[in-house]
């Protein structure tokens, strides 16, 4: 996991997909981390596996498209073949994957020190055979599919990815086989994978066994039709293309297409195939062709179990001590979900910084919307939504209070497409208005504007995001929300809204930094102001903190600011295409990335400008997509407490020697140590607000 890729293109850039590839292994050094809780290190292994089903679903996808293509000319990406970048994601993917088998089977067996034990169906005791027996007929045997491959049978379709491969035969001599037959069982995804059996009397064991394992126990209650002497099962893993493909059929709806994109996917090619290493070659054979399996896409041979990312919902096990302790959301002083937040927006701006401070402003601000007389509109716009979410329950009681409420939704957000659907649905029979995005264009900005009206003055409030309005991911998700009456700011917003109705006009703003149309150039004229401010002896300063890097011209600019310099100070949660040039073994651009209890998701950006910082949040990275494709807000920041808050948050980050990865640099993904004071970023940022509380409590500063 500890070196840089071999492709490397032009200028110094690595590929975005080998890139991502390291940020995942970055993942996998926390499952393998022994300062992380047992049970939270399964979970990475499951945040690991997840991740990399959506890589083959998506990015392996859309290169196999690029291969199979008629154009030869597509089939070079800057100079290199795609299939031997293809061929180098295999071989990085079948390491990473034997990386996780390992770090599983290291867990599983720490965890007999704690009597936790996963056990087989082979190793089960007569009480549990009996106790599993009875669970598979009362929750699983009537929740199966079960396929039978026959010569008829031209393809498998179903939208489900896991399966128990089986081979029926009998066997007369050594090597003669008769009344073979192959079949496939559906590992059910409504049921959980974990099957914690009861407590034996007198041992403190606690034993877990897979689904999988309960099926196989159960094999001869599933097949006893069929004529056989021997049976095996071996597990096999689908993924499938998820590209949504949307018609030309101007008949149709757009959330109409997006459905039956997404009801389609059943149907999409596979693009990798995961196999237990002891399935057998006829038995692999049969699969691969009833799957339409071709050289391109990936097939990595594994161990006896797969789908790991069903990890992520490994059952706690009353065990309070073997995961992370539960953090309490602090309050912020100054508001209060008691009270009247419009009046206290009036006053001056606020930051929420979840998952460190309450989500629950951000709800009680639409609550008390919905509610207020003299509110007229609400805007807003939603990438992604809780399934259950308060949310769209302040929107929709907005819409029956009489006030018009606006909303664009996202269709497209990925992975996300059928709840936003559903969610839309029931928006729009509650009287919402609903905007469905501009073409060509994601709406990934998280923007909300409320409008009121006293005595005929009209007059705005909003919150600005670097995260989406969810109630869910803000539990988990680092992320930053301005919420401000600042009427120059949200006049602009209010242009984003009339861009989103009518985007055929370019608009202006005065204060934001919009995307399609204005966040290239003007970050890029921002960075060359450092240079200048440099040149002329001035403090000069660049520092980023986003999710992912990788538009060249961006990159260009920031490398050639630091060959004048400029100093320039980057943390990079996953995708970094940018490599730093090493000179007299100190590196150009500083670059780290941060895993820990908590996704890093807020995007920064901090340009010194002489000692004056300009600081500004984000809602989208420094992608080609954010910056040409996508329509993304920045907004700067103007209360001086409020800058220096995401200063100080940014410097605690950059202190971390704890959980900073050095990135791009040999060897990769190496933890930043040093001698200074232990810094653990994300718990320093908690104790950091934790004490601005205290001290405003108290009447300090």
């Amino acid at each position: 996991m500890g070196y840089l890729n071999i492709i490397v293109m032009k200028h110094k850039y690595l590929y975005r997909d080998l890139s991502w590839l390291d940020f995942n292994a970055r993942v996998l050094q926390e499952a393998e981390d022994q300062d992380v809780p047992i049970l939270e290190r399964l979970r990475f292994v499951g945040i690991f596996s997840n991740n990399l089903d959506e890589f083959f679903q998506v990015r392996y996808a859309t290169l196999k498209h690029i291969s199979l293509s008629n154009d030869k000319d597509d089939h070079y990406i800057h100079g290199h073949s795609v299939t031997e970048l293809l061929s180098q994601i295999n071989q990085k993917v079948a390491n990473l994957q034997q990386d996780s088998v390992r770090i599983l089977e290291d867990i599983q067996k720490e965890l007999i020190g704690h009597d936790i034990y996963f056990i087989r169906e082979a190793d089960a005791t007569e009480k549990q055979i009996q106790f599993l027996n009875q669970y598979f007929f009362k929750r699983v045997n009537n929740r199966l599919t079960t396929l039978i491959l026959t010569e008829e049978l031209d393809q498998i379709v179903t939208d489900n990815n896991t399966f128990l491969a089986v081979k029926m035969y009998s066997q007369q001599t050594e090597n003669n086989f008769q009344n073979v037959r192959y079949a496939l069982v559906e590992i059910p995804k409504e049921l959980s994978r974990f099957v914690v059996l009861p407590r034996e009397k007198g041992s403190e064991k606690k034993c877990i066994m897979l689904v999988d394992d309960v099926i196989r126990l159960n094999l001869g209650s599933i097949f006893f039709p069929f004529d056989y002497t021997h049976i095996e099962a071996h597990m096999i893993k689908v993924t499938r293309d998820a590209i949504l493909d949307l018609d030309d059929d101007f008949s149709k709806s757009y959330a109409d297409k997006i459905k039956e994109s997404v009801q389609e996917r059943i149907h999409a090619e596979p693009t990798r195939l995961v196999f237990d290493k002891n399935i057998a070659d006829d038995t692999l054979k049969i699969i691969k062709k009833k799957l339409h399996i071709n050289r391109f896409d990936s097939l990595i041979p594994s161990g006896r179990y797969h789908n790991r990312g069903d990890y992520l919902r490994f059952p706690p096990l009353g065990r309070k001590d073997l995961q992370y302790k539960p953090t309490e959301p602090l309050n912020v002083n100054g508001l209060s979900l008691e009270s009247s937040l419009f009046k206290a927006i009036e006053k001056k701006d606020f930051l929420i910084y979840t998952p460190y401070q309450n989500f629950g402003y951000i709800i009680k601000l639409l609550t008390e919307a919905a509610l207020d007389p003299y509110v007229r509109t609400i805007k807003i716009t939603i990438y992604r939504m809780a399934t259950i979410s308060s949310v769209a329950k302040a929107l929709i009681n907005a819409a029956r209070n009489g006030k018009k409420v606006l909303v664009q939704i996202e269709l497209q957000a990925r992975f996300d497409e059928s709840n936003n659907i559903s969610q839309a649905e029931l928006l729009e029979s509650a009287g919402v208005e609903l905007l469905f995005g501009v073409p060509g264009l994601k709406v990934h900005s998280k923007i909300c504007l409320i409008e009121r009206k006293i005595d005929d003055k009209i007059k705005y409030y909003g919150f600005i995001s670097t995260g989406n309005f969810n109630e869910n991911s803000a539990k988990v998700y680092t992320d930053c929300t301005l919420l401000t009456s600042h009427q120059g700011i949200l006049n602009d917003i209010n242009n984003v809204f009339n861009f989103l109705q009518a985007p055929y006009f370019v608009r202006k703003y005065k204060h934001i930094i919009a995307s399609p149309h204005y966040t290239k150039s003007i970050l890029k004229k921002l960075v060359k102001k450092e240079v200048k401010n440099r040149k002329k002896g001035l403090v000069a300063r660049i520092r980023i903190k986003v999710n992912a890097v990788s538009n060249h011209q961006i990159s260009d600019v920031l490398r050639s600011a630091s060959k004048s310099g400029v100093k320039v100070e980057m943390i990079v949660r996953g995708i970094c295409t940018l490599v730093p040039e090493i000179n007299k073994k100190h590196p150009s651009i500083e670059i780290l990335s941060i895993l820990d209890k908590w996704l890093e998701h807020s995007r920064i950006y901090i340009f010194e400008n002489a000692g004056d910082p300009l600081v500004f949040i984000a809602s989208g990275d420094l992608m080609t997509r954010n910056i040409e494709n996508r329509v993304e807000v920045a907004v700067p920041i103007y209360d001086p407490d409020i800058k220096r808050q995401l200063i100080d948050t940014f410097d605690i980050s950059w202190n971390d020697n704890r959980k900073a990865r050095i990135i791009n640099q040999e060897p990769q993904n190496r933890f930043r140590t040093n001698d200074r004071q232990s810094v653990r970023s994300q718990v320093a940022i908690y104790n950091y607000f934790k004490r601005r509380l205290e001290y405003s409590n108290k009447g300090e500063d």
